[in-house]
């Protein structure tokens, strides 16, 4: 049963402790990417066979598997994969920048936006298929221009990859599909072979394998966060409805069993009504071996004196989802500092944000909401900036950037502005 914590009458720790798995696969993962790097695509292969127990004839989906796939698929679910990606679209459609120029006396300064060319997808497979991620991961890609888009996921036994899989990546306008999972796939990315193409950026959620070998390519290749398990954390006052809630809760806590699902609110009552409401709802999920360990082991209600209370600890703990269940969120808005993505009132479950509704769902986890942000367009671009001076415009500062660079003890560098005015005289 999730237990109930009074702020104020528990340690500290207690209240803002974490999930922290505890799995050290850091020296199995440097082996597989060595192997990667050294034999290509016979490791690829050997991996895929040892990992996910499918022996393939070729790691690249062909173009007959996908039209395949996307027939296969039933047309609802078509089309409300068609109407997730515009509403993704249509968000991440304006964050797309521009570059810019000014002018000043003879000087000319700006900043020149360039897409990444190549990016890597990782999109989990194992327990769930997730076109969401699919969506989430590549749309925002095509909208900063990048030339080329390869998605990565494991096969299951039979050597294909779920149809919603593939229909998604259509949809999304993905590049090059491979069958791939695990830290093999990273590497492939990070470093080619002969069949995967070398990528200079990757994105995407995975298991700690995945994270892993994220963090060790990193600096062959960028990528986009190191992602936790999955977490809520729903700031809910006396009038919410405890199913609600519970549902809720319950959303992320299927996810897996290290998945961290949290209320904080300032009723008592409702805390002991949605701590009932769970076991009822948990008794009947088709996951619930999963969502009952995630709720027993890292689920916490923690009750506060007030709204305001309750807001800091939501802060403090910088949850990857974090729900606003009150009557104005907007009240509350600013108030909130470190959070994923909020979602607002009581009419919006963070399922929305998951499948349809266009924010996206790949986000910061584990407190980094307290520095970093959702995946974006921005994720997709680098910024380059440009400096222009005409002659006169260097005269009028060059003995000022000699100045500041002999404090520096740098001479040279003042020396490289001095000698242009001296050329001129």
């Amino acid at each position: 049963m999730i237990p109930i914590l009074k702020y104020g009458q528990v340690a500290n720790d207690q209240i803002f402790a974490r999930v922290n798995p505890t799995a050290n696969v850091a020296a199995a993962v440097s082996g597989i990417i060595a192997d990667v790097r050294q034999r290509k695509d016979a490791a690829l292969y050997e991996y895929t066979k040892r990992f996910d127990g499918a022996d393939l004839d070729t790691l690249e989906v062909t173009q007959e598997e996908l039209d395949a796939a996307f027939a296969a698929v039933e047309p609802r679910f078509l089309q409300i994969l068609e109407n997730a990606a515009a509403n993704i679209r249509q968000f991440h459609s304006r964050q797309v920048r521009s570059s810019f120029q000014y002018e000043r006396e003879g000087v000319i300064l700006g900043q020149k936006i360039t897409p990444i060319e190549n990016v890597g997808i990782y999109v989990p497979g194992g327990t769930a298929a997730y076109p969401s991620t699919v969506l989430m991961d590549s749309i925002p890609a095509k909208l900063a221009g990048c030339r080329q888009i390869v998605m990565v996921t494991p096969p299951g036994k039979d050597g294909k990859i779920p149809a919603a899989i593939l229909a998604a990546a259509k949809i999304a306008g993905v590049d090059r599909i491979f069958k791939l999972g695990g830290a093999q796939a990273v590497a492939a990315l990070a470093y080619g072979t002969e069949s995967v193409p070398k990528v200079d950026k990757i994105v995407g959620p995975g298991n700690a394998y995945v994270a892993e070998a994220k963090r060790q390519v990193f600096g062959i290749v960028a990528i986009d966060m190191i992602a936790g398990p999955s977490e809520i954390l729903v700031i809910a006052d006396g009038k919410s409805n405890a199913s609600h809630v519970a549902a809720d809760l319950l959303s992320q806590a299927e996810h897996d069993k290290n998945a961290s699902a949290v209320l904080v609110t300032d009723s008592e009552a409702l805390a002991l009504a949605v701590q009932q409401e769970i076991e009822v709802q948990l008794a009947v999920l088709p996951r619930q071996e999963i969502a009952r360990a995630s709720i027993d082991n890292n689920g916490k209600i923690i009750i506060a004196s007030d709204l305001d209370k309750v807001i800091e600890i939501a802060n403090e703990i910088a949850p990857e989802h974090l729900e606003l269940m009150v009557d104005d969120p907007f009240a509350y808005l600013d108030q909130i500092r470190n959070a994923g993505s909020i979602f607002m009132g009581r009419n919006c479950p963070e399922a929305l944000g998951d499948y349809y509704a266009g924010p996206n769902h790949t986000l910061p986890t584990s407190g980094t909401a307290r520095f970093s942000s959702p995946l974006s367009v921005d994720d997709f671009i680098k910024k380059s900036q440009f400096s222009y001076y005409t002659a006169d415009a260097l005269a009028a500062c060059a003995a000022d950037v000699a100045y500041f660079a002999g404090k520096e003890g740098l001479d040279a560098h003042g020396r490289s502005a001095m000698i242009r005015i001296e050329d001129t005289k």
